[in-house]
């Protein structure tokens, strides 16, 4: 039995290097025009783009943890992107969204990565909340990666319960 599959997925990685350099772009042109903590532009009365940082994972999970999180989330991030790198190199090239969803969780990670190696957080500046006189709920900030890595990993566990690619 061979590792690899000979007409593997690695092709699909593309989508990765896209996802890492949108991700990374948008994030620079954040830092650049709007000023951290603050809302650079109301975009609609339900969504705004602002500059925030995370210290933490997903909805600033262990985000004031005293700083060892970032080793936590970075080493995360290299033995998730590792492992799925693998299972890409041994899915069959005509499973095409699998591969996909694969793809975009590596990119996903990786552009987030960048951010926790090269600043210590992560950007976000995607603001969704609603606002009344009386009440406000913000869903927490998040960026280009996190949708890369939400949309991979909703599309695999939808192939998991649903779709059977053919073999």
């Amino acid at each position: 039995m061979t590792l690899f599959v000979k007409e593997n997925g690695s092709k699909f990685l593309l989508w990765s290097l896209l996802v890492v350099i949108l991700d990374q772009i948008t994030k620079y042109l954040i830092v650049d025009s709007i000023p951290l903590n603050e809302i650079g532009y109301r975009v609609t009365p339900f969504f705004s783009i602002i500059h925030v940082h995370n210290e933490g994972a997903a909805f600033s999970f262990l985000a004031q943890s005293g700083g060892w999180q970032r080793y936590f989330f970075m080493f995360i991030a290299i033995a998730i992107s590792s492992a799925l790198l693998i299972a890409l190199l041994r899915t069959p090239k005509a499973h095409k969204w699998t591969c996909l969803g694969i793809a975009l969780v590596i990119g996903g990670a990786i552009g987030n990565l960048i951010d926790r190696v090269a600043l210590g957080h992560v950007i976000d500046f995607l603001l969704f909340y609603l606002k009344t006189d009386s009440f406000f709920y913000a869903y927490p900030a998040f960026n280009v990666a996190d949708i890369a890595v939400c949309c991979g990993a909703a599309l695999l566990v939808i192939i998991g319960f649903f779709g059977k690619e053919k073999k």
